[in-house]
């Protein structure tokens, strides 16, 4: 796992969009697993200002609510299609989101999964981070050997995203989500998380122990995951001042 600690959040973004960048350049039909929420919004907006070529890319997004319209204005299709693909030369046929309004729940996850199958798998994933730990809707004491399903969302998580809806009342209570097991077999995991809020869950998924009830913990599981932070989010890291030394002498990091 490798850890990248920048400055600022403004930094960290820019850092992200140069990974993302190159790794589209030397793989242009990549497939892209993608996220949501407020820590992408910046990171979108910067790779849409690269001009990449998308026309062979082909996405799956991690999650979506149950039980609002794609048009809803909080819906994930809506975010993705506000913050990124209207914005960028992705063929329609090449994205895919889960559907919350689909008749059968289970049998839309389980297409979900033949579907990231038959593309060849997932390339590179892309993360955030709950404060609770969660990452998609992987709620704590999620499987670690979970796929694509219906998830309850906690009160916590609900409490975090009522800025979004207007009120906690508004915010569904279930949503679809790739599950961790899902993640953990895409090829490359970036995680990203900014500011304060997000110290705790950073700290006890990077340098705590593997458990479900900090469920991006299971990333240390993986072969290939870089954690992109700000200052904010590595306060509680105690390693912090040796991630910084690794990545100052990473001969590669000028690629970034």
């Amino acid at each position: 796992m490798e850890i990248i600690i920048q400055p600022t959040l403004e930094q960290a973004t820019g850092l992200t969009a140069r990974l993302f960048s190159n790794f589209m350049r030397e793989k242009p039909d990549a497939v892209l697993g993608l996220a949501t929420g407020g820590t992408m919004e910046a990171l979108y907006g910067a790779l849409v200002a690269t001009n990449l070529d998308w026309s062979r890319i082909t996405t799956f997004n991690l999650d979506e609510y149950i039980g609002i319209s794609p048009q809803h204005p909080q819906s994930y299709h809506s975010f993705m299609w506000k913050n990124l693909f209207n914005h960028v030369n992705v063929p329609v046929k090449n994205v895919h989101i889960p559907d919350g309004l689909a008749k059968s729940i289970p049998a839309e996850c389980e297409t979900y999964e033949r579907k990231i199958f038959a593309a060849g798998g997932i390339d590179l994933q892309l993360l955030g981070i709950g404060t609770d730990g969660h990452i998609g809707f992987n709620e704590p004491t999620s499987s670690l050997a979970s796929r694509t399903r219906i998830k309850t969302l906690t009160p916590q998580t609900r409490k975090d995203n009522a800025r979004f809806f207007g009120s906690e009342e508004l915010v569904p209570h279930h949503a679809i989500t790739m599950g961790i097991g899902t993640i953990l077999e895409s090829r490359y995991c970036v995680l990203l998380a900014f500011g304060a809020r997000k110290a705790k869950a950073v700290a006890e998924a990077v340098e705590g122990p593997i458990t479900s009830m900090n469920p991006a913990s299971a990333l240390q599981l993986h072969p290939k995951v870089t954690v992109i932070l700000d200052e904010a989010a590595a306060v509680g890291l105690t390693n912090k001042d040796y991630y910084h030394w690794v990545y100052d002498q990473n001969p590669d990091r000028h690629e970034y």
